[in-house]
């Protein structure tokens, strides 16, 4: 049995049994949540303390793999380039389109107080700024302060400053430091995967609490965050066909027919790095020629996420909106940024370790608290195929694009 089954079943025990015992014996059953509260905070207690050096070794490695990406030579540098300017992309749009679907599409007040209530001692981690205080806040004094006293968005701040003088320092010393912070986030990585060997554990006990204090709401509320966060991948997915077309100059046909069998894959291994040679050979049919390809899709694999930024802001912004924690524009601007830059150092990793990873920087940025984490990610096996078979048609999208700039014909629309 995965870990992911073996998290969704304690997820599913936990909330089942919750709701039996209430019907039960009401008393009696949210008595035993003295006992399962406490379990469950440790265990994501046990999460929360490698946030620091995980954010700032994402930040300083991602900025350095796209840096050493884009000094690889002119085919690299192009598709460097794009990656960018769509990571942000789709990062924005997701700013603007995951608060008009919450919109058009609310949790029900009902359940959105009920789930409030579960969560119980949930409370902002550090100030939630004002535009006023973004801009008077946001160049630390003291960044050791900073991060003692969770001030995210300075942290944040003086580590893509210090990420990017890394990046004009000589050869050597640059890459003694990429392999220190690479070092930490890896370490970081593996004290997660301990904490998340648990999970079961610490999932069931949140989700004995959640099922007695809210009964039947917890599954709706479960199925309302997939289809929305979903929705955000669904959406990146589709942006890849009129990036082909307009960028590549590749038919909505022919591109559609080239990556099915990556996307096949995808589905299949949820899984970009085994999808690769398909989407090698469907880069072929499109008219790329080999050697081109050969470069741009191994990056895009290695550092190019398109889904992953806009779902995981997705993610905080829907988390934001369950607990009622009012989200401005300097910290929409921050979870923007952390996002867009942050995918780009992490590495291929199970889906559970991945999510929290990428998620919780985001979150925590944004003074979003993380403890609903610990239950989305259990439900995060559907979530994940849309970022999967995103991932790999904007790696083909992407390749077609950087193919005609190299000169070469593709498949002409």
């Amino acid at each position: 049995m995965s870990q992911a089954t073996r998290i969704l079943l304690a997820l599913i025990a936990g909330l089942v049994l919750g709701i039996v015992a209430v019907a039960a014996n009401k008393e009696w059953a949210l008595s035993v949540t003295t006992v399962t509260q406490p379990i469950g905070s440790a265990w994501l207690h046990g999460l929360q303390m490698v946030i620091v050096p995980l954010i700032v070794g994402l930040l300083v490695t991602g900025i350095a793999a796209t840096a050493e990406a884009a000094r690889a030579g002119q085919i690299a540098g192009r598709a460097v380039v794009m990656f960018v300017v769509i990571l942000w992309s789709t990062t924005i749009m997701s700013a603007i389109v995951m608060p008009l679907l919450l919109d058009l599409w609310p949790l029900p007040a009902a359940w959105s107080a009920a789930l409030r209530a579960a969560l119980t001692g949930v409370q902002p981690l550090g100030k939630v700024p004002s535009l006023g205080d973004f801009f008077d806040t946001i160049v630390p004094t003291n960044i050791v302060a900073a991060a003692g006293a969770d001030a995210f968005l300075p942290l944040t701040v003086f580590t893509l400053a210090f990420a990017f003088a890394i990046t004009r320092l000589d050869p050597e010393p640059r890459q003694r430091l990429v392999d220190l912070f690479r070092a930490i986030t890896d370490a970081m990585l593996v004290i997660i995967g301990w904490v998340l060997k648990l999970a079961p554990i610490g999932i069931f006990a949140l989700a004995y609490g959640v099922g007695a204090r809210t009964g039947a709401a917890a599954f709706g509320a479960l199925l309302h965050y997939i289809v929305l966060v979903s929705s955000i991948g669904f959406l990146v997915l589709l942006f890849g066909y009129p990036l082909a077309w307009l960028g590549g100059r590749v038919a909505p046909g022919a591109f559609a027919r080239a990556v099915a069998p990556a996307q096949a894959m995808a589905i299949s291994t949820q899984s970009s790095l085994a999808s690769l040679p398909a989407m090698l050979k469907g880069s072929e049919q499109l008219g790329v020629r080999s050697a081109t390809a050969g470069i741009t899709l191994p990056i895009a694999v290695a550092i190019f996420r398109a889904t992953s930024p806009a779902m995981n802001l997705a993610v905080a912004l829907y988390i934001a909106r369950w607990l009622g924690i009012p989200i401005g524009p300097g910290q929409l601007a921050a979870g923007v940024a952390t996002a867009a830059i942050t995918t780009m150092g992490s590495v291929s990793l199970p889906g559970t370790v991945s999510f929290f990873a990428s998620v919780a920087p985001v979150s925590i940025v944004m003074g979003v608290p993380i403890e609903a984490l610990g239950l989305l990610v259990a439900v995060e096996t559907v979530p994940d195929l849309f970022r999967t078979v995103g991932n790999v048609t904007m790696d083909v999208a992407v390749t077609a694009c950087v193919g005609r700039l190299d000169g070469r014909p593709t498949q002409a629309a």
